[in-house]
């Protein structure tokens, strides 16, 4: 019953910003969402579900850079992943940072990877590259 409340709340506050929901297992569910409810919808996760932030994780998939998530409902066993989907050239999301203080690395580690410029994040510097590694050069972009 909870998942299910979890999943119809999700789908009402997203509203027009769904873009897609899998439902991949009992333990396992997916939202696609457009990246300017990222903060609502992560904000109702935490406060209202006690859902805790796991990490994120990022793709290129050429077209784009896709990033998932992902959150973690202990009390029940469920893995929610909030997909977002950044067109390139424009490869910019607001950080969660504000909401979660655990996310300051790996949205680091996006940057300096991937290219993804995270708004508002405080610390955007090298975690795993030398510091003077050439800008622009991001490592595991398919496009570079």
């Amino acid at each position: 019953m909870r998942r299910e409340s979890i999943i119809e709340n999700i789908k009402v506050r997203s509203g027009k910003d769904l873009l897609g929901f899998i439902d991949k297992s009992k333990n396992r569910i997916y939202f696609t969402i457009n990246k300017k409810i990222l903060p609502q919808i992560a904000r109702y996760l935490f406060n209202e579900e006690k859902a805790r932030f796991s990490t994120a994780s990022g793709v290129d998939t050429r077209k784009t850079i896709e990033i998932l998530y992902h959150f973690s409902v202990d009390e029940i066993g469920l893995f929610i992943s909030l997909r977002v989907i950044l067109e390139k050239p424009d490869i910019e999301i607001d950080s969660i940072l504000p909401l979660f203080k655990c996310a300051e690395w790996i949205e680091m580690e996006m940057y300096e990877m991937l290219g993804v410029n995270f708004k508002g994040h405080e610390n955007p510097k090298h975690l795993l590259l030398k510091d003077d590694w050439p800008k622009g050069n991001y490592p595991l972009r398919r496009d570079a």
